[in-house]
Order: structure tokens, then C-alpha cells, then sequence
């Protein structure tokens, strides 16, 4: 009996011994220091990669890193190109999530919802082509979908072994697109999919939906406002134009991309109401002046605080130049009817060839998003499509059909372009908590038996501060 209790005794220890080493391991990966190996020495190791900086913050290790990329994954051998992404590390034993904006990465250590709905690490990598990410010489033949998905793909591969937990994609509007396409070309690599506000422009030369979408949202009270303020802004061109021409000598903007100052200026005015639903709410309308009795100034103002005056300048296209590009080619971009402005237009919605610079050749290729549109109705597998009842981008959203499995495409009533998972119905916000948390392989929060899923994470407001957008017509 002696023998059998020291037998027992001794299993104890050991197993004590066992479990201990395994929460020193866990901790020495973890946001605090350790014994163990050092998280940013083990992202070094990883061959290509390279440190930016390392920037501190409670509870995290956050890392703004360099990848070294093929600029042709199809030839790898033709050269390579350095692609920024930052890492903001919590521990190796939560869930990753990948997230991308689709355009640059934001420096500073930010956590996207899934994030926090599943308290776990975030990658976050910058789109190819945006600056500094971008080949030099730059062969823009290389800025396609299938491309940015493969430059996803060999962070993921290169990361995983360090990160072994289950992996998110995620992002938000191109971001949101961005993660769809790469589930579609790589479906092995990641246990879920959350795809925020994301556009499916499947026939670039049919976009009935954006008017039918226009006839309905909000008020007609709103709509009416927004339409007048629109159409006095082009019957008042000359003095706005005037206005304009001293705005850009100012700053010292130039016209050459788009063609000339009116070509901008319309473009500009034209994205008035579409920019206002895109990131207003219906309670905005009432900052919407009377356009029969508004000066001048009050027309400039309204169109300049929701659409942007510096948009179509050569200085303000040039950072975006990579999304026109690609809006040009692949992705398509919105085309819409405005009969209230009758004649007024000169140029109706321009092209994306008139905001990218003439020596960059562009051809679309037609299909390209019909492909993937085919893909996720029969193929979707534990994705999830968040859009805003009230954003005009979501009035081409992606649809699911009979084979898709445990996917699902939610609306948060009221809601723009910012649309995510806390502005859903009571209902779906539960099931799409607890839906992320499952893919994420990690269980709901400790509470009272039959509470809401809520994010693991506790609230910080700076990491989830939302990203700082520009108003333009893009998404």
C-alpha cells in the first residue's frame, strides 16, 4: 500500500513538473519576457525577414517587419521585393489573425474585431505595390489578385510553425475582398474567413444595382437634400472652379493624371452622394445645408467635408494609384446614373484609367471577379460577409449558394461602410461571435451559463480605434 502511495505521489510530482515546464514555455512566448527563446528572435530566424522596428505596448510585443517577396511568384527568380507588415504578438499559444486593408499597413499597433473576439495575435500586411512595398523598377503586370493572394500565402507558411494555433483572415472593404481572394486561391490555409463590407463587382459593364440602391437608401427628405447640394455644386461650377484653381495654388496641387482641374472637380462632386452614404449615417443629413439658399461657401464646404477636394489631384491620387490599377484591370469599379443632374455632367463617372498616370499600360481583364463570385457560392466554408444596410458598396455584396457550408452573409441595419460585427442584430451578433471564436478554435469567455458570446478581449481604445479613411469613391 506504502508503495503504491510513493508510486502516486511521484506521478503527482511529475506531472506537476511537466505542467510547469509547459506554462514556463508558454510564458517565455508570451507578451512578458521569459527563459524561453525570444518571439522576435524566432520571427528573425525566419529566412527573408527582416526588423523595421520594434514599438512597445502593455501586454503586447508589436513589430513592424520587412518579408522578402518574389515579384513574380509564377518566377521566382526574376527578383525579389521587400513588403512591409507588422506583427502585433500576444502569445503563441492564441489564434492569429491576418488581417489586410488591401492598401498600406497602418505602423502603429491596431487590433481589427476579430481580433479582440478572439484575444489573439495579429498580422497585418501591407498591399503589394503600395508604397514602400512596391518593385523598383515596378512591372505593374505583377499587381494582380492571384499575386497579393500568393504574397499572403508565404507569410502565413513562413509564420506558421511560430504561430501553430489556428489562423482568421480578415480585413475591411478592398481588405475584406483581399481575404476572399485569398481564400479562394489558397482554401488550406486559414480555419475562417471574416470579410467586412466587401465588394463583389462581378460584371464590371452592369451596375444597375448601384442606381436601385441610390432610389431607396435612407429618406427621400435625404436623398432630395443630398441631390440638390450636388446638382446647384456643377450649376455653380464657374465660381467653385474659381474657388478651386486658388485651393490647389495654395497647396500646390496639379491636374496631370485626371486631365485638367474640371475633370477633377467634377469627379469630386460627382462622389458627393455616394461618399456621403458611404461614411455618414441617415442622422448626418441634418448637416446637409439648403442648396437654394446656401452661399457659395456652404456648397464648397459640404462637397469638400464629404468628397474631398484634394481627391482627384495628382498628389492625392498618387498613393492610391495601385487601387485604380487594379480597378482598372480586375476588380471593375462602380458606374451610376444620376438623372437629377440632367445635363450638367461633362464627363459622367470617370473611368479608373483617368486616375492612374498614361505610361502605366492597363487592360481589363473581364471574368476575373465572375471567377471568384462562382467559387465562394459553391465552394465558402466557414466564411463570414459583414456589410452595412445604408453602404452603397454593399449593394453588389457576395452571395452564398446551396454548397457553400457553415458561411453566412449578415447586414447591420443603419450601418455604412464602417459595418462590422457589433452593429449586427442582438441575434446574429451573437451567432457570428461565437461562429469566430469556433473557427478560431478557442471557447467563449467564462460567465453565466447562456450569456451572449462577447470578444475575449477587453477593450482598449487605442489598439481598436478604426482605420483613418480618406472620402473617396473607392473601397
Amino acid at each position: 500500500m506504502r508503495k503504491a502511495l510513493r508510486w502516486l505521489l511521484s506521478l503527482v510530482v511529475l506531472i506537476g513538473t511537466v505542467g510547469a515546464a509547459g506554462v514556463t514555455a508558454q510564458a517565455a512566448t508570451a507578451a512578458g519576457a521569459g527563459t524561453g527563446p525570444d518571439i522576435k528572435d524566432q520571427i528573425l530566424a525566419v529566412p527573408g525577414m527582416s526588423l523595421i522596428e520594434e514599438k512597445p505596448y502593455p501586454g503586447y510585443r508589436f513589430f513592424v517587419l520587412n518579408y522578402e517577396q518574389p515579384v513574380d511568384h509564377r518566377q521566382p527568380w526574376k527578383g525579389t521585393f521587400k513588403q512591409r507588415l507588422t506583427l502585433l504578438h500576444k502569445d503563441t499559444s492564441r489564434p492569429t489573425v491576418f488581417f489586410t486593408s488591401g492598401y498600406n499597413v497602418n505602423p502603429n499597433p491596431r487590433r481589427s474585431e476579430p481580433t479582440t473576439i478572439v484575444d489573439g495575435n495579429q498580422v497585418s500586411l501591407e498591399y503589394r505595390f503600395f508604397t514602400p512595398s512596391r518593385p523598383d523598377p515596378a512591372d505593374w503586370a505583377n499587381l494582380d489578385i492571384w499575386q497579393a493572394a500568393s504574397d499572403q500565402h508565404r507569410v502565413f507558411s513562413a509564420l506558421k510553425a511560430i504561430y501553430p494555433k489556428n489562423w482568421l483572415a480578415t480585413g475591411g472593404s478592398k481588405g475584406g475582398m483581399t481575404a476572399t481572394y485569398y481564400e479562394r486561391f489558397y482554401p488550406g490555409d486559414m480555419d475562417g474567413v471574416v470579410a467586412y463590407v466587401a465588394p463583389n463587382d462581378v460584371k464590371d459593364t452592369e451596375d444597375s444595382a448601384y442606381d436601385r440602391f441610390f432610389k431607396k437608401v435612407g429618406t427621400k427628405e435625404c436623398r432630395d437634400k443630398l441631390n440638390a447640394v450636388q446638382r446647384e455644386a456643377l450649376v455653380r461650377r464657374e465660381p467653385l472652379e474659381a474657388k478651386y484653381a486658388a485651393y490647389a495654388a495654395d497647396n500646390g496641387y496639379t491636374f496631370t493624371t485626371v486631365g485638367s482641374l474640371d475633370k477633377a472637380y467634377e469627379a469630386v462632386v460627382l462622389d458627393y452622394v455616394w461618399a456621403f452614404w458611404q461614411y455618414s449615417l441617415l442622422a448626418d443629413c441634418g448637416t446637409i445645408p439648403d442648396a437654394a439658399t446656401a452661399t457659395d461657401q456652404q456648397i464648397w464646404d459640404s462637397v469638400d467635408a464629404i468628397s474631398g477636394f484634394s481627391a482627384y489631384t495628382d498628389q492625392g491620387l498618387q498613393t492610391y494609384t495601385p487601387y485604380y490599377y487594379q480597378a482598372g484591370t480586375q476588380l471593375g469599379s462602380p458606374d451610376i446614373k444620376q438623372p437629377h443632374l440632367g445635363n450638367l455632367s461633362r464627363y459622367g463617372y470617370q473611368p479608373p484609367r483617368n486616375f492612374v498616370p498614361r505610361e502605366i499600360p492597363m487592360t481589363f481583364q473581364p471574368g476575373v471577379m465572375a471567377d471568384v463570385d462562382r467559387w465562394v457560392r459553391d465552394n465558402a466554408h466557414q466564411m463570414l460577409f459583414v456589410y452595412g444596410q445604408n453602404d452603397p458598396w454593399g449593394a453588389e455584396p457576395f452571395h452564398l449558394g446551396y454548397t457553400a457550408r457553415d458561411s453566412y452573409v449578415m447586414i447591420a441595419p443603419g450601418a455604412n461602410h464602417g459595418a462590422n460585427v457589433a452593429k449586427l442584430l442582438d441575434g446574429e451578433k451573437a451567432l457570428a461571435t461565437a461562429k469566430i471564436q469556433e473557427w478560431a478554435g478557442v471557447g467563449p469567455a467564462a460567465g453565466a451559463r447562456g450569456a451572449a458570446p462577447a470578444p475575449l478581449a477587453a477593450p482598449d481604445a487605442y489598439l481598436d480605434q478604426p482605420e483613418e479613411r480618406t472620402a473617396q469613391l473607392r473601397p
